[in-house]
């Protein structure tokens, strides 16, 4: 398997914005994608139920 933080440098890289609208909505869909990941990984709610 490839080194995954390479990965995602290329396909960053291929995925270049042509204008500022497009480099905004890049920004937002990785912001998006670290907020879920967080919220997936949020386990401290798990504890309310003791």
């Amino acid at each position: 398997m490839a080194d995954k933080n390479l990965s995602n440098v290329v396909n960053e890289l291929e995925n270049s914005p042509v204008n500022s609208h497009q480099a905004q909505q890049n920004q937002q869909k990785k912001n998006d994608r670290r907020h879920q990941d967080a919220l997936n990984h949020d386990k401290s709610s798990d504890l309310e139920h003791l």
